[in-house]
C-alpha cells in the first residue's frame, strides 16, 4: 500500500507541475497580459507601460518568468488582481466554499437519482424502471444544462413561485442549481450502474443465491450492487472532480458569486492574474480530488494496488 501511496503520490506531483506549464503557456499565448488590461484607457504613457511590465514580471524572458511565478505560487503569493487590488489566493478561497457546497449538492442529486434507479433499471429487466431509466439516461445527456436551467426558471420561479430564480440563502436557493448541475451525472451514473448490475444478474454467484432461496431485496442490494459497485464509484470521483472545476455555467445563470463566476469575471474584465490563479486552482483541486479517488479504489479492491 505505501508503495502504491508513494507511486500515486508521484503521479500527482508530476500532473501538477505539467498544470502549471499549460496555465503558464496558454497565459502568455494570448498575448502581453498588458494589452488585455491596458487597451481599455484611451492613452497609456511608456513609463505606466514599464511599470506594469515589472509588477507582473513580463521584463525577463519566458522561462525566467516561468520559474519565478511558479517560486511565488509555492511561497503563497499568487499575485493581485488588477481589477480590484484584491490578493488572488483571497479572492479564490473567499469563493471556495460556495462552489464547494455546489458541488456537494449536484453531486447528491446525481448520486440519489442515478445509481437508485440504474439498480432498478438494471434489475427489472424491459420494465418500467428500465424503460424509465434508459429514457432519462438519453434526456440526461442530450438535454443542454443551459436550457433545462432557463426552463426550471420558467416554470418553478416565474409561473408557480416556488422556489427563488437567483442568489444564495436557505435550502430552497440550491435546489435547482444543485439539479442543473447534477443533471448530466445522473444520467452517467445511471448508464454505469445499469450496466454494472446487468453483468452481476448474469454472474454464476447471483444464480446460486436464487437457487439458496436468497430473497431479491438481500440478492440486490447486500450482494449484487456491492460488486457492481467499482465502476459508479470511479466515476462519481471523476465527477465530483469535474462539478468542483465546472461550475462557470450554474453559478452565472443562477447569480452565485463562485469560483466559476469568479472566472468569468474575470475574463470580462481582463483581469489577467485573477484568471490565472482561477485556472491554476481548478486544476489543484482536480488532482487532489483524483488522489483521493485513488486511494479510496485501492481500499475498496486491493488488486489495485499490486497492478
Amino acid at each position: 500500500m505505501a508503495r502504491f501511496l508513494l507511486r500515486r503520490l508521484g503521479y500527482s506531483l508530476v500532473t501538477i507541475i505539467l498544470a502549471t506549464v499549460i496555465v503558464f503557456a496558454l497565459s502568455r499565448m494570448s498575448g502581453d497580459p498588458r494589452l488585455l488590461y491596458l487597451n481599455a484607457f484611451s492613452h497609456v504613457g511608456p513609463e505606466v507601460w514599464e511599470a506594469w511590465g515589472r509588477k507582473l514580471g513580463l521584463d525577463k524572458p519566458l522561462p525566467l518568468q516561468y520559474l519565478y511565478w511558479l517560486r511565488d505560487i509555492l511561497l503563497g503569493d499568487w499575485g493581485e488582481s488588477i481589477d480590484t487590488g484584491i490578493p488572488v489566493w483571497t479572492a479564490v478561497t473567499d469563493r471556495l466554499p460556495l462552489t464547494l457546497k455546489l458541488t456537494g449538492g449536484g453531486f447528491v442529486f446525481a448520486v440519489a437519482v442515478g445509481i437508485p434507479l440504474g439498480v432498478l433499471s438494471g434489475v427489472y429487466r424491459s420494465s418500467f424502471w428500465d424503460y424509465a431509466g434508459r429514457t432519462m439516461a438519453v434526456l440526461g445527456q442530450s438535454v443542454p444544462a443551459f436550457w433545462l436551467a432557463i426552463v426550471l426558471i420558467l416554470i418553478f420561479s416565474v409561473n408557480l413561485g416556488w422556489l427563488p430564480a437567483a442568489g444564495q440563502g436557505g435550502f430552497s436557493h440550491w435546489i435547482m442549481p444543485s439539479v442543473i448541475l447534477g443533471w448530466f451525472g445522473s444520467a452517467g451514473f445511471l448508464r454505469l450502474t445499469r450496466s454494472a448490475m446487468l453483468d452481476v444478474m448474469d454472474s454464476e454467484f447471483v444464480k446460486l443465491a436464487r437457487a439458496k432461496g436468497v430473497n431479491t431485496t438481500t440478492l440486490v442490494w447486500k450482494h449484487a450492487f456491492r460488486n457492481a459497485l467499482i465502476a459508479p464509484l470511479t466515476y462519481g470521483g471523476l465527477l465530483l472532480a469535474g462539478f468542483a472545476t465546472g461550475t462557470v455555467l450554474t453559478e452565472t445563470i443562477y447569480a452565485l458569486p463562485g469560483l466559476g463566476r469568479l472566472a468569468l469575471q474575470a475574463v470580462l474584465a481582463n483581469d489577467f492574474p485573477i484568471l490565472q490563479g482561477s485556472a491554476l486552482f481548478f486544476a489543484l483541486l482536480y488532482v487532489v480530488f483524483a488522489f483521493i479517488l485513488d486511494m479510496i479504489y485501492a481500499l475498496i479492491d486491493p488488486r489495485i494496488r499490486y497492478e
